[in-house]
């Protein structure tokens, strides 16, 4: 571990100093891929030579301005190429994007040069990244264990020092899990900051969020202002910042009140977690904020779950519908993993009258928790982002994974419901393994939280610590 990788930003700067080029950075990642992936398995395509052709003509425009990059292999698809959302038979046939999302050309927009797709299970439906079409993605900190999911691939390669940044997208947790068990900020946006369009409105019943994985508060805040932008035609917009989401990082939040919930009510929480976001919350008490702690009963309250996984069953199904159409034939296990099947199967006994009931029940339960923050007397909530620490490779892929999936995630998937915005940060490490910490403000809230965590990365930095295998 010789030296700590620069993040985006930085070398966006060195590119428009004329200390590189968008070729050299893209050459040297591809380098850096080449040696690790076969340690990781992060990547499951590749498009070296488009991006060496991209990077020879990039005009040097864009926040990140020649950056190599990564795309989650589930969302950002770009039309003519690859994409197989960690499924078998999509691989088989080599299924390829009809469409190029918004979000794909605001990431070109931004600098970005893509080098590839990254590892996601299959369909984005666990909180692990091993998909039975790629095997599974390790993680840098130590291979045995997972690296999160579902942006488990991105996260992997922005821990090494593959790229400084990554596509991910949050459903239940799938930027700030993977953000946690890899040492990394993970910020899911708020509900409708980021457009899924034009083939979708709101994935998940609107529990879906894009963004990215970075090493650097700065690198995400900048992103955010790249790709936080309404599109034609979106159903629903959030309002656009008072500035810059970048002019946030390093400005004084003031005094806020924040209240640390570190342990759920049936005390299921490893002591390590308990400890990362306690700690937190001494680190801001030394900062001046105004700090209390406690249970917080609504945000144990399973029913937003229930109208979720309601969401979540009949958006898998139809994910099983379009792989039947992609085959040409009904999927069987050989084509779908075994739970994807039982959850598609779940789904299609959802009716259309479950589903708007689902839709209003998540509503009611956001409408809840937006009273829980105007009447809780606090701005920002600080949780474990995670029940545990990485488990180990396997742990979640076998017959018991659904109950063993369930004491993981007691603290983000409520803000997917709520559609509130949540940064998972690396506060804390235990057993070489990094344990990160959750911040979570209202709606809309996202300047807030870049503020605090922005001061929290100077008080706490984490810029120096490196995975045993990484690229430098």
């Amino acid at each position: 571990m010789s030296e700590t990788p620069p993040d985006g930003l930085a070398m966006a700067e060195a590119v428009r100093a004329g200390e590189t080029t968008p070729v050299e950075l893209v050459e040297a990642a591809i380098e850096r891929i080449e040696r690790l992936n076969p340690q990781l398995n992060f990547l499951v395509t590749d498009r070296f030579e488009q991006a060496l052709t991209e990077a020879a003509s990039h005009d040097g425009s864009g926040a990140f301005a020649g950056v190599p990059f990564l795309t989650k292999d589930l969302g950002s698809e770009t039309a003519g190429e690859p994409h197989w959302m960690g499924n078998r038979a999509l691989r088989r046939i080599d299924n390829r994007a009809t469409t190029t999302s918004y979000l794909a050309d605001l990431f070109r927009d931004a600098g970005f040069i893509n080098l590839g797709r990254a590892n996601t299970p299959e369909f984005g439906s666990i909180i692990t990244t091993e998909p039975l079409a790629n095997g599974p993605c390790r993680n840098p900190w130590n291979t045995d264990h997972s690296t999160g999911g579902s942006s488990g691939g991105s996260a992997a390669a922005v821990a090494a020092g593959i790229v400084p940044v990554a596509h991910a997208n949050d459903g239940g947790g799938s930027i700030r899990i993977p953000a946690s068990e890899c040492g990394l900020v993970g910020l899911k946006p708020s509900r409708a900051r980021v457009s899924s369009g034009p083939l979708v409105g709101q994935g998940w019943g609107g529990a879906t969020a894009d963004l990215v994985v970075s090493r650097s508060v700065r690198d995400t805040a900048a992103v955010l202002d790249a790709v936080g932008v309404a599109m034609p035609g979106d159903p629903y917009i959030a309002p656009p910042p008072q500035q810059p989401f970048l002019d946030e990082v390093g400005t004084d939040p003031g005094t806020l009140r924040v209240h640390v919930f570190s342990q759920t009510s049936d005390g299921g929480i490893d002591p390590a977690c308990v400890e990362a976001a306690e700690s937190t919350g001494r680190i801001l008490e030394s900062l001046g904020h105004q700090v209390t702690t406690g249970p917080i009963a609504a945000l144990e309250d399973e029913s937003s779950m229930e109208a979720l996984i309601s969401l979540i069953a009949v958006d898998v199904a139809r994910d099983v519908a379009k792989v039947a159409t992609a085959i040409g034939k009904e999927p069987t296990e050989d084509d779908i993993e075994i739970g994807n099947l039982l959850l598609a199967e779940l789904g299609r006994t959802v009716t259309g009258l479950q589903v708007i009931e689902a839709i209003d029940a998540a509503h009611a339960y956001g409408r809840m928790i937006a009273g829980v923050w105007a009447d809780g007397g606090f701005d920002v909530l600080v949780t474990p982002t995670l029940g545990g620490p990485p488990p180990p490779i396997g742990w979640l892929t076998g017959p018991e994974s659904t109950d063993r999936m369930s004491p993981l995630l007691r603290f983000t998937a409520q803000f997917n419901v709520t559609g509130q915005p949540g940064i998972s940060l690396p506060m804390h490490w235990s057993d070489g393994l990094p344990i990160g910490v959750q911040l979570v403000a209202a709606q809309n809230e996202e300047a807030l939280l870049i503020q605090l965590a922005s001061q929290l990365e100077a008080a706490a930095p984490w810029a120096h610590r490196l995975p045993p295998i990484n690229a430098f």
